[in-house]
């Protein structure tokens, strides 16, 4: 994957200008590297601070698969905006999670993992857009999907 333009969306303040997502859901901490209209990468730093770990496994603290799957979508969402030319003039566009498909779960993440969210652009149908996800701790495969986000028109 390219390092394209990594300075331009690099923090969190940078993202939250992209998406609308705000804390606890905001699933994306930083854009490590993109290549417009193609991949990106980006990370979630898990925090047992989170309220997620209150209810779920509470002695035993794991981070819910539909939380992987949403931070996997956010890093598609990422792609789009950084691979759309800027329009100040233009609402944000808002993308949808309309389909998951092939969804995998590999391992558990626990806090103190650190995500690292590998999403590629497969094509492009009409106002929608088909990514391959993965997210992996320590370079293993944690999760994986393919899911199909659409524009809201």
């Amino acid at each position: 994957m390219n390092d394209v333009a990594t300075s331009q969306v690099r923090d969190v303040e940078a993202i939250m200008a992209m998406l609308p997502h705000r804390y606890p859901f905001l699933m994306v901490d930083r854009v490590l590297s993109y290549e417009t209209g193609k991949s990106l990468r980006a990370i979630k730093n898990v925090s047992f601070n989170e309220p997620q770990f209150q209810g779920h496994f509470p002695k035993h603290p794991v981070m819910p698969g539909v939380l992987i799957i949403e931070g996997m979508a956010q890093a598609a969402g990422l792609l789009v905006q950084v691979s759309t030319p800027a329009d100040p003039d233009a609402d944000q566009s808002i993308f949808y999670l309309v389909k998951v498909d092939k969804a995998r779960f590999s391992r558990v993440v626990v806090p103190g993992d650190q995500l690292v969210f590998e999403v590629e652009l497969i094509r492009t149908l009409r106002n929608m857009g088909l990514y391959a996800c993965r997210a992996l701790v320590d370079g293993k495969e944690a999760a994986s999907a393919e899911i199909l986000c659409a524009r809201k028109v």
